[in-house]
């Protein structure tokens, strides 16, 4: 490895260190005059047209004509604040990435009654522990607890209720006494729990993702006094369908097969409860736990590759969504679709993050000089979401469906790709400005990560084997430069280097090559119904994003800090 030849400065680690919830350190933030005219500008005439660049193998652009709604008034509102004051939430999921923000976003911005919130723990005194670790006390709430001060513990008490449960298990795991308050309490269930693993094992999946949702929504009709049930979804359901998709419900059983766009008889209809006993089926014959877990990986694979869905995750959210529409019966539901979703963009904390996700694993190799290559078209948009856009507007969505209460299933893309679309070729050029000045160091010893002296830029390529050849090649080379290739430990090093990019490659392959773009016209009209207030204080607007510096001034230094703990660096 190479000392580093001058001293490291990251001033946007410094600046998320020193963060402050009174003033956002981020410097790109549109002013506030602005931000309170972009529902109002862009929604004067009555047709919009939205576009998306590249959408073929040709690079054709496709326009999408969005109808303004009828009869509702630019800016008057929808009514947030109101519809939360002093009701009552029950969320699963509640610990993890999307979860987390959620929560904080309803308590430190609406006036809501209680939320009971899903722990998987041994117990009461064990569930408490774990809020308290994980939300409570962390760094996340910060602004909650600014905004609160020495009242800070009797709101959260009162407040933030948690529940012992397991989504995998009946009855989601609550004790009788538990699930009864609900039952009386809640006005709205938000389901946010998931197996979000591309590729775990079926059975798993199936029971997370597939089994959990239909247990909730029983749980759900018992409840006396519900007004909404919200399920968190992908917008990757969608699988192999190409185009503009727009925001309609799946039809329980078929497939996703962009060679199948009318249902056709050429390939059998996805039935859920035959995929599941599949599962159980090949679990009988495996021959000990390995053999289990492999083949379950694998069957996973192959039942969303033969219906037309890249992964069993987005195979298996598909079918949770199916079976909501099928068992919901005159409950109303919203379901909201994100696409890939990064870290926070303004609030509570810019470039917050939870674990090394989404494009992260990308990111961080590349600023390694572990990945020379990737698989896939740079004139390709990809597709990402900041977390808080996310949240916001899952909040305003709830309050809108939660007064109307109309016995129908609504959906949600919060997506990029067609209002604002980032192109591989644009994302990995601002990763090649952004790591050849501030470079990935070791926190103690700031000496560099990667083994050579520049980043250098990403290479396409439109097959495995070429990308492989090539990636299998600059590494080696990569390696050699350094003189680190000697000894056989280095040498192991090189291969697992090597098989990780491929890896990499193989499993964002999808995305390199997508032939989709997710249109948001539900959410572009929650915007524009939204009064200046409620666009101050919960955003939408995908449109203000400034790419390169949400990357290079914001995610990336947020990753940095909060997955790669790179607090101590020196600056």
């Amino acid at each position: 490895m190479l000392l580093s030849t001058r001293p490291f400065f990251c001033q946007q680690i410094k600046e998320l260190n020193n963060f402050s919830c009174e003033k956002s350190p981020v410097r790109f933030l549109v002013n506030l005059e602005k931000k309170n005219n972009i529902a109002r500008t862009r929604f004067r005439q009555i047709n919009i047209k939205t576009n998306a660049a590249n959408i073929n193998n040709d690079h054709i652009a496709i326009s999408k004509k969005l109808e303004v709604p009828q009869g509702i008034e630019s800016g008057k509102g929808i009514g947030i604040l109101k519809f939360f004051e002093g009701k009552n939430i029950f969320v699963t999921g509640g610990t993890g990435l999307l979860g987390k923000v959620l929560v904080e976003k309803i308590l430190r911005s609406t006036p809501i009654g209680k939320i009971y919130i899903l722990v998987k723990a041994d117990d009461q005194e064990a569930a408490v522990d774990r809020i308290t670790k994980e939300l409570i006390n962390s760094e996340l709430f910060r602004c909650l607890k600014e905004k609160h001060g020495k009242y800070y513990q009797a709101y959260i008490k009162e407040t933030l209720i948690p529940i012992v449960g397991n989504i995998c298990e009946p009855n989601l795991g609550m004790d009788s006494d538990s699930a009864h308050a609900i039952m009386e309490d809640v006005n709205v269930i938000i389901e946010s729990a998931a197996i979000t693993t591309l590729n775990e094992r079926y059975d798993v999946m199936l029971g997370a993702n597939v089994n959990s949702p239909q247990e909730l929504m029983r749980f759900a009709k018992t409840c006396k006094n519900l007004e909404l049930f919200v399920h968190i979804s992908t917008a990757y359901v969608n699988g192999e369908r190409e185009g503009i998709i727009l925001e309609k419900p799946l039809i329980m059983g078929e497939n996703r097969r962009k060679d199948d766009t009318c249902n056709t008889s050429r390939f059998p209809r996805l039935n859920i409860t035959n995929e599941i006993n599949l599962s159980a089926s090949r679990k009988q014959k495996a021959s000990s736990n390995y053999d289990l877990t492999r083949d379950m990986k694998m069957l996973g694979m192959e039942r969303a590759n033969f219906y037309g869905w890249y992964n069993t995750y987005h195979l298996t959210k598909a079918m949770a969504e199916m079976v909501i529409n099928e068992t919901r019966g005159d409950i109303p539901v919203v379901i909201v679709r994100p696409t890939v979703i990064e870290s926070c963009y303004k609030e509570p904390i810019p470039g917050w993050i939870q674990g090394n996700r989404m494009f992260d694993p990308v990111i961080v190799s590349y600023g390694r000089g572990q990945l020379p290559a990737f698989l896939g078209k740079p004139d390709t948009p990809m597709d990402v979401i900041p977390l808080d856009i996310v949240v916001n507007g899952t909040i305003a969505a709830i309050a809108k469906h939660g007064y109307i209460q109309k016995p129908e299933l609504n959906v949600y893309h919060m997506s990029s790709s067609v209002t604002n679309p980032l192109r591989y070729s644009e994302f990995f050029e601002y990763l090649y400005e952004y790591f050849s000045s501030e470079p990935l160091v070791e926190s103690e010893s700031l000496i560099r990560v990667n083994y050579y002296d520049d980043i250098e830029k990403i290479k396409y390529f439109d097959n495995f084997n070429d990308v492989s050849t090539y990636t299998r090649e600059e590494i080696s080379r990569r390696a050699g430069r350094g003189n680190v290739v000697g000894t056989e430990k280095a040498k192991k090093q090189c291969r697992a280097k090597i098989m990780y990019a491929e890896h990499l490659c193989k499993m964002y392959e999808f995305l390199g090559h997508f032939k989709a773009r997710f249109h948001a016209g539900n959410t572009e009209k929650l915007l524009y119904e939204m009064s200046k207030e409620e666009v101050d204080n919960f955003n939408i607007d995908v449109t203000e994003i400034e790419w390169r510096k949400y990357f290079q001034e914001v995610h990336i230094p947020g990753l940095r800090k909060h997955v790669l703990n790179d607090r101590s660096v020196y600056v």
